[in-house]
């Protein structure tokens, strides 16, 4: 059965860029520009995963991760952020992302990194 991921991030090319990394691997259900627009496609699309970028506009995704873990306390959530975000990181992990990657993204990281969530 194919691997549902949702991507989020305010940033169109950002979305492409991941959705190349990850196209031969998951299937991407959806995407969201903001966390807003997240949390809204996580309870329609119930995706396996979701990378989610941290600082976006109308809701960041810190706060929306804190709305999908309420949700959903199972939720696989791989935070994306600019390098240098360390605190950030620290309150993504403490308000329940199981991940992270730093951008610019690698490719063999980011799939790296959702494997690990998957507890693949």
């Amino acid at each position: 059965m194919a691997i549902k991921l949702m991507i989020v991030d305010d940033s169109k090319f950002m979305r492409t860029l991941l959705k190349k990394v990850v196209v031969d691997e998951y299937t991407v259900v959806c995407e969201a520009t903001n966390g807003i627009e997240a949390v809204e496609m996580y309870e329609k699309y119930k995706p396996d995963v979701v990378t989610m970028d941290i600082v976006m506009p109308e809701m960041d995704g810190i706060t929306a991760l804190s709305h999908i873990v309420q949700q959903d306390p199972e939720a696989k959530v791989v935070m994306c952020t600019s390098v240098g975000q360390e605190e950030k990181i620290k309150k993504a992990i403490a308000a329940g992302a199981k991940g992270y990657v730093n951008k610019p993204f690698q490719g063999p990281k980011v799939l790296q990194e959702i494997k690990s969530v998957l507890g693949a």
